[in-house]
């Protein structure tokens, strides 16, 4: 029933189709991962343009039921099917496939965190805690996330070398805190000669963290520090570049002000942070991802939730942090550069 005083909505009644596309998107996701274990995508890579009863006796799978999650994913965009021959897309093979250039396959399954907490989120929501949050188990869930993230935040990384100007820069002292595979002090250490880095991140990950660094050759220049970096040693004003890449979303707005101020308390004069994550914008609703990926963090977390541009920068800012500028240095990816004062701002 309209509901009064705006009778024009019986006239022409809006559509259904936001609604169904959530309810399908639950579908979605499983055809997704569906796909990643069947290995379809790894299997059209390796028989090149090829019909679902080809795959079928590749994959050894029933041919009917392959040839309905082949259409699905042409509808996703990640197939292409002409004559009910089906191919790959770019999408897919630069995401989807095992040895993709930035392969996203190892990332599928656990992106979303645990299933009971999605089906628990009313529950989450109505008494503020989470059924099984992410943090008591950072093996399963970050060390696949920050292997499968690694490619696209190196080329962000190297990507801002180019705008900030490492190269120019050499012998720099670099701290890296929730590092991951440590793709931020990769970027600085490939782009600027002679620099070392200390690299931090859970035991549990310290073992992901070490293959990358030796994969790229820069074990010599780099100091794998393990530990919770709310709490590591940290020397003072012995940096000049501090990242926090993409590990403020996890720890609510009071414990990301205290990374933020030691950083602070890291950098030397006029050393630089770089802040990086998926921010929603200050309004909550021109940036989609951002504003769901404060709900994913929301219900996976125990303190985690959205950014918004005004929050971040108001850290920055009372932390007293200068030139604090916004940097986009791939599409979908932004970046906080900002320098801790110099000696002559201090006095």
């Amino acid at each position: 029933m309209a509901r009064r005083g705006r009778p024009w909505r019986d006239f022409k009644p809006p559509p259904s189709g936001p609604v169904w596309a959530i309810i399908q998107g639950y579908g979605s996701y499983f055809m997704l991962v569906a796909a990643v274990d069947l290995g379809v995508f790894d299997g059209v890579e390796r028989l090149g343009p090829c019909r679902a009863s080809a795959l079928a006796q590749e994959l050894g799978v029933s041919p009917m039921h392959l040839e309905h999650l082949l259409d699905a994913l042409v509808s996703f965009g990640f197939l292409d099917q002409v004559e009910d021959v089906y191919e790959l897309t770019e999408t897919a093979e630069r995401y989807l496939c095992t040895n993709g250039p930035a392969s996203m396959a190892g990332l599928v399954h656990v992106a979303p965190g645990p299933l009971e907490n999605w089906t628990h989120l009313a529950e989450t929501i109505r008494t503020g805690h989470v059924t099984h949050p992410i943090d008591d188990d950072p093996a399963w869930f970050y060390r696949p996330l920050v292997q499968a993230t690694f490619a696209t935040q190196l080329r962000a990384a190297s990507r801002l070398a180019l705008k900030v100007g490492w190269a120019r820069r050499p012998g720099l002292r670099v701290l890296d805190l929730g590092a991951g595979c440590a793709p931020w002090a990769i970027g600085v250490l490939e782009a600027s000669p002679g620099s070392t880095a200390v690299v931090n991140d859970l035991p549990e990950i310290i073992p992901a963290t070490t293959a990358m660094v030796e994969r790229r050759e820069l074990g010599a220049r780099v100091e794998l520090r393990p530990g919770d970096f709310h709490l590591i040693d940290l020397e003072p004003q012995a940096y000049d570049v501090v990242v926090l890449g993409h590990v403020c979303r996890t720890e609510g707005d009071e414990r990301s002000r205290a990374l933020v101020a030691r950083a602070m308390s890291a950098l030397r004069p006029g050393g630089e942070l770089v802040l990086t994550d998926y921010f929603a914008d200050n309004d909550r609703k021109y940036n989609p991802f951002g504003v769901q990926m404060g709900m994913t963090m929301l219900a996976n977390t125990e303190r985690g939730g959205r950014l918004t541009h005004g929050q971040v920068s108001g850290w920055l800012r009372d932390a007293g942090f200068r030139n604090v500028r916004l940097v986009e240095p791939i599409g979908f990816n932004q970046v906080y550069v900002a320098n801790a004062p110099t000696a002559a701002h201090t006095t």
